[in-house]
């Protein structure tokens, strides 16, 4: 695990958090730990979900402590475990290093499927991960209008931004 010495007393910290996969056939669709019905899901190491590891480097990058790779390297141990597991493990960081969560903002960049119906599914897995009520997060979805990758229906992306509050304990 990548050790850094960096003074977090006082100040909030702010961090960001990109993900994108490519899209597969014979792969489950995961994103927000909701498994999705979808007749492609995303490629990856683990369960690919890129809302949640988009998640997680932002709180990492608000901590700066690195990136996903860096902490759950493509090993065995990691080979299709879920990332809320990660996000689990991330908030632990957070806790060990005196930060709580103030809120995270995400956004799914996806052609199809719509994402509506999930999203307080995915914001009520996220919020359990991070021990925060779903208040504090916010799922949006957009689509790539036939631009790029994601637009193309080859890929899914994910951003977040987060906010971290010392825990005044």
């Amino acid at each position: 695990m990548l050790e850094r010495t960096v003074d977090l007393t006082g100040d909030p910290r702010i961090g960001i958090g990109y993900d994108i996969h490519p899209l597969l056939p014979e792969r489950k669709l995961v994103l927000g730990g909701v498994e999705i019905e979808n007749p492609v899901g995303l490629s990856g190491h683990s369960d690919a979900d890129a809302l949640v590891h988009a998640i997680c480097d932002a709180v990492l990058g608000a901590l700066c402590l690195g990136d996903l790779g860096e902490h759950f390297p493509e090993t065995d141990e990691f080979r299709d475990i879920s990332s809320l597991e990660l996000l689990r493990r991330v908030r632990v960081l957070m806790e060990d290093r005196g930060y709580r969560l103030g809120n995270v903002d995400s956004v799914i960049h996806a052609e199809s499927p719509k994402m509506a119906p999930y999203r307080d599914r995915m914001a009520g897995n996220i919020a359990e991960a991070l021990g925060v009520s779903s208040d504090e997060v916010s799922v949006k979805a957009t689509r790539g209008e036939g631009m790029g990758p994601v637009g193309e229906g080859r890929a899914m992306a994910a951003r977040a931004v987060v906010i971290l509050f010392p825990r005044g304990d």
